[in-house]
């Protein structure tokens, strides 16, 4: 479907996204949006960006659903080998730039992996 029009909303999340250290939440991303903007706005922009490579997504605890902006993926498919952190203690969620090695398995194709780590992130831990 894609997105298509250029619309203040649109341009609102992107720079929620862009603004952002970490990966947001649907939660999180309305917390930094003004208040006039519709939730289910936010949901349909969210799976547009997706479909579009814009944003990819993956569950964090909880089977939150979390966003962060794509680096380099084309439009048509999401590719991300690296790993995601949620600290335990403040629940901020980042994507980890190390790359992750999904194996290769014979009589098995792999379409998507996702690594969750956990623990405490440098901030909590001072």
């Amino acid at each position: 479907m894609g997105v298509t029009r250029k619309t203040r909303n649109l341009e609102l999340v992107l720079d929620a996204f862009r603004n952002a250290q970490e990966a947001l939440s649907a939660q999180l991303l309305m917390e930094r949006l003004p208040a006039d903007v519709n939730r289910s706005t936010v949901y349909r922009l969210l799976d547009r960006l997706e479909d579009d490579g814009v944003v990819h997504s993956f569950l964090a605890s909880e089977n939150i659903k979390f966003y962060a902006l794509c680096k380099e993926c084309p439009p048509s498919v999401h590719v991300h080998s690296h790993a995601h952190f949620q600290c335990n203690s403040c629940s901020q969620v980042v994507c980890l730039e190390q790359e992750v090695v999904v194996p290769t398995l014979n009589q098995y194709r792999v379409d998507e992996a996702q690594v969750l780590l956990k623990g405490q992130c440098a901030t909590c831990m001072r």
